[in-house]
């Protein structure tokens, strides 16, 4: 396979933006389809079968975060060894992380999948779900080493600049998960109709194939990366290193995570309803928030290229770019979501009109703000590029815990106000945050970090 690492520390740097993100983002949109065909073949099967769905989405990308931080941390690593050019590193680097990833995802997995009927309980799910999200969030669990290994090598691969491979196994997984999806949950000729359950082990089927692929093309050599165990020893000072990098993007990630499950809680003390309209709305603000996210990773790589090969002055104007892009790309999108919001959300919730009323209500307060968010997120991958984890996981913790869930806890129990602050907590939550980062950056603080 042709090697096709983009290096970020020479020519236009918005031609080599884009270059790296549209790649990103496309793999993020396919990697999402997972949810939204899920969320399509399941909706078939009403508010109930949407709920039970619903629920183990923010679980299940909370314990992702648990070692997300890592991936994060390969990430910076691999690009800024990559920007001084020292291979060897990116190499080791490579795989020393993935080691780690693998190890922590089996111990999670076993624990999530035991304690799975306790996290149902704690969020308060009605007994009417409560079997089938068990069942389906169980079998999510047992993926979860597939699922974290596919997006530690997505993560690596993005630090040399190879995008477009990770593209290409998305786009086939996506394609075979459309296709198995509606076999396990509806049934076909020998394979029983498994309901709920079958979006799950389809789910589990691809990602296990990803992970697969993605581990022969690290062992291969053909990425711009290649993996070799031979005399494998730990190196405890480079996983240290990655452990201070990873920790803060950890935490990060685990406390919006964490935000939306809380708000799941809340949302759920509301009725199945409710919680199906926030399960759909949510899932297509998670549709919405990978374009951002593709311009963090991009932005990531990028900024640690340049800090790697100390082109400090490039980095800076890259992010530049990359913030008014997000802003002006999601404001776009935003838009759109405003004014269709209704058909929208019926193709992903056949339900009565009063839930889908729900569901539009919700699109519509939020969809406005989405050009700040997608600002927030360029420019908080300059400071994870940069190595400036801790920073980032400050204002992602004062943007959830002391800007949205506050807001939506104390303002659910205004009467006639309930659901409705849940959703008005989103626009809050990106527009506060969106400033503080804006504020950071024009500081210039985060030019002085040094990492490799």
């Amino acid at each position: 396979m042709q090697n096709r690492r983009i290096d970020l520390t020479q020519g236009p740097i918005l031609k080599g933006l884009i270059s790296l993100a549209l790649p990103i983002i496309g793999a993020n949109i396919l990697q999402t389809g997972y949810q939204l065909v899920d969320a399509f073949w399941v909706g078939r099967l009403g508010a109930n079968a949407v709920a039970a769905v619903s629920v183990s989405f923010p679980v299940n990308f909370l314990l992702i975060s648990l070692t997300s931080g890592f991936a994060f941390a390969g990430t910076i690593l691999v690009a800024q060894y990559a920007g001084a050019k020292n291979y060897k590193m990116v190499n080791h680097t490579a795989q020393q992380t993935l080691s780690m990833v693998v190890l922590l995802s089996l111990i999670i997995s076993l624990l999530a999948y035991a304690l799975s009927p306790h996290i149902l309980s704690w969020l308060g799910v009605g007994q009417d779900i409560f079997e089938e999200a068990n069942y389906f969030q169980r079998i999510i669990f047992l993926a979860l080493t597939f699922n974290f290994s596919f997006i530690m090598f997505q993560s690596l691969l993005r630090g040399v600049g190879e995008v477009r491979i990770p593209l290409y196994i998305n786009g086939v997984a996506l394609a075979l998960n459309f296709i198995l999806d509606p076999l396990f949950i509806y049934g076909y000729g020998p394979i029983p109709a498994a309901g709920v359950a079958g979006a799950a082990y389809s789910t589990m089927a691809t990602l296990a194939l990803s992970s697969i692929a993605g581990f022969f093309i690290l062992f291969k050599g053909s990425a711009g990366i290649k993996l070799s165990f031979n005399q494998f020893k730990i190196d405890k000072p480079l996983l240290a290193r990655a452990f201070k990098l990873g920790t803060p993007s950890s935490i990060e990630i685990s406390a919006r995570a964490l935000g939306l499950t809380v708000l799941t809680g809340i949302a759920a003390q509301f009725g199945t309803e409710v919680l199906a309209a926030y399960g759909v709305g949510s899932r297509l603000i998670s549709f919405v928030v990978i374009f951002g996210l593709g311009l963090l990773r991009a932005n990531s790589t990028l900024v640690g290229q340049n800090m790697g090969a100390r082109k400090i002055e490039r980095a800076e104007k890259g992010s530049i770019y990359a913030a008014w892009i997000g802003f002006v790309f999601l404001s776009f999108i935003g838009l759109l979501f405003y004014l269709f919001t209704e058909p929208i959300v019926r193709t992903f919730l056949d339900a009565e009109d009063h839930v889908v009323a729900m569901g539009v209500k919700f699109m519509e307060v939020v969809s406005l703000s989405f050009g700040f968010l997608g600002a927030q997120l360029a420019l908080v991958g300059t400071l994870r590029g940069s190595g400036n984890t801790v920073q980032s996981m400050v204002l992602t913790l004062i943007g959830i815990w002391l800007i949205q869930f506050p807001f939506a806890y104390f303002a659910a129990k205004i009467e006639g106000f309930e659901e409705l602050a849940v959703w008005y907590s989103f626009p809050i939550s990106y527009i506060l945050p969106c400033i503080l980062t804006v504020w950071y950056f024009k500081r210039g603080k985060w030019k002085n970090k040094q990492v490799v």
